[in-house]
C-alpha cells in the first residue's frame, strides 16, 4: 500500500496554500512540474499557483497559462531568490510552498502530507526528508538524488538536509529530533542548522514577520533568522520530491559557477546572514584533500553503491573535481581583490541545452 493512501480524510478547514514557482526559460521541466501539482487530491480551491518569471523567451509563459496557473508575476531582479520574493508578495495563502520549476511532486497526496504537520501549532515549516530517485531519470539526476544534496562539499561539512545514500543519514549535524510517525519533528539551533529551505519547503506566512525576505528570499538565511527569533520547530516529512537538477556535467559546472559567484557577490553586499564563516573548515579542507587524492571520494561512491546500487555513482569523482576547480578559482579571484559579480541570467537555461 502506498503510505500516502494511509492519510486520514481531508479536513474541511485546510488552510489556503500558495505554491510559488520562480521561472526563467523553464519550458523543459515546467509542464511536468505543474501537471504533478494539478494532479493533487487536495481541492483546487485550497491552493493557488503563482509563477514568478524573470523574462523567459521560450514557451515558459505559454505553458504556465495553458496549465491554468492563478498568477504570473514579473521578477525584474531575475534570480531564483528574487523570484520567490516576487511570488510571495503576490500570494495570499496562510501556508507558502516553494516549488522550483525543476521539481516534480512524487504522488497525488504530497501537499496533504507536507501540510499535515501544521496541525501542531509549534511547527513553523516542513520539508521532504529525501529526494525521489526515479529509474528513468538521467544518470546525473539520479546521482544527486542518491547523494541527497547538490553540492558535494556538504557531504564533508555534514551540512545537508536530505537522505544521503553514502552516510545513511538525512544530515550530518546533531539536530534534536522526535519521530512523530509521518514526520520527524526537529528543534533547530544556530549551531545545528542544516541547509533547509528549498525544493518543496513549506512554511507559515506568519514566519515572514520575523525575517528579511524581500527583495531576496535566501532560504538558509531565512531559517537562520527564524531560529534566532525562536521559530525553530520544523517537520521533516517522510516523503520525497523529484529534483531534475541537471543531466550533464557541463550543466552542473555552470550551476556551480553561478552558485559560488552569486554567494560571494551577495556576501560582499552584506545581503547574506547565515554564518557560513563558521562552517567546519576542517570539512572544507577535507573535501579538497580527498578530491585531490581521489581514493577517499571513490570510497564514498563505493559506500553509496553498496547501499543503493546504481551506475550513477560513477559521477561522484568528477562532480567533486568540478566543484573543487570552480570554487577554488572563485576563491582565488576574491583573494586577489577582483570585483565580484553575480552570473548574468541572459539566456540562462538556453545555454545549458546548447
Amino acid at each position: 500500500m502506498n503510505p500516502a493512501d494511509a492519510l486520514p480524510e481531508m479536513p474541511p478547514d485546510i488552510p489556503m496554500i500558495s505554491i510559488i514557482i520562480p521561472t526563467l526559460n523553464s519550458e523543459r521541466t515546467l509542464e511536468a512540474c505543474l501537471r504533478a501539482i494539478l494532479a493533487q487530491r487536495l481541492p483546487r480551491n485550497r491552493y493557488e499557483i503563482v509563477v514568478a518569471d524573470a523574462g523567459s523567451t521560450d514557451r515558459t509563459l505559454a505553458i504556465a497559462r495553458d496549465c491554468g496557473v492563478d498568477q504570473i508575476v514579473e521578477n525584474p531582479l531575475r534570480t531564483g531568490e528574487a523570484g520567490k520574493s516576487a511570488g510571495i508578495r503576490a500570494s495570499a495563502g496562510e501556508l507558502i510552498a516553494l516549488v522550483d520549476s525543476d521539481n516534480i511532486l512524487p504522488d497525488d497526496r504530497w501537499l496533504e502530507r507536507m501540510t499535515a504537520p501544521f496541525d501542531n501549532p509549534a511547527i513553523v515549516a516542513s520539508e521532504p526528508l529525501a529526494y525521489t530517485v526515479r529509474p528513468g531519470d538521467p544518470d546525473l539526476t539520479r546521482y544527486f538524488a542518491l547523494l541527497g544534496m547538490n553540492d558535494p562539499i556538504c557531504l564533508f561539512t555534514g551540512n545537508y538536509d536530505r537522505t544521503c545514500a553514502v552516510t545513511g543519514r538525512w544530515t550530518g549535524l546533531d539536530v534534536p529530533q522526535q519521530d512523530r510517525g509521518d514526520y520527524l519533528e526537529l528543534t533547530l539551533t544556530e549551531q545545528a542548522l542544516p541547509t533547509i529551505g528549498a525544493n518543496g519547503f513549506v512554511f507559515r506566512r506568519s514566519l515572514l514577520e520575523q525575517v528579511d525576505w524581500d527583495p531576496y528570499f535566501f532560504d538558509i538565511d531565512i531559517m537562520h533568522q527564524a531560529v534566532r527569533a525562536g521559530l525553530n520547530r520544523v517537520a521533516k516529512v517522510k516523503t520525497g520530491i523529484v529534483h531534475l537538477y541537471c543531466d550533464r556535467l557541463g550543466d552542473f559546472a555552470r550551476k556551480q559557477r553561478r552558485r559560488i559567484r552569486d554567494f560571494l557577490y551577495f556576501t560582499t553586499e552584506n545581503r547574506r546572514t547565515y554564518p557560513w564563516a563558521r562552517q567546519r573548515r576542517l570539512g572544507i579542507a577535507g573535501f579538497a584533500l580527498a578530491t585531490l587524492l581521489v581514493l577517499p571520494v571513490l570510497a564514498q561512491a563505493i559506500r553509496g553503491y553498496a547501499r543503493y546500487p546504481d551506475r550513477a555513482w560513477r559521477y561522484h569523482v568528477p562532480v567533486c573535481w568540478i566543484t573543487l576547480w570552480i570554487y577554488g578559482m572563485a576563491t582565488l579571484r576574491k583573494l586577489l581583490g577582483l570585483k565580484q559579480a553575480p552570473v548574468a541570467r541572459d539566456r540562462w537555461q538556453e545555454t545549458q541545452r546548447a
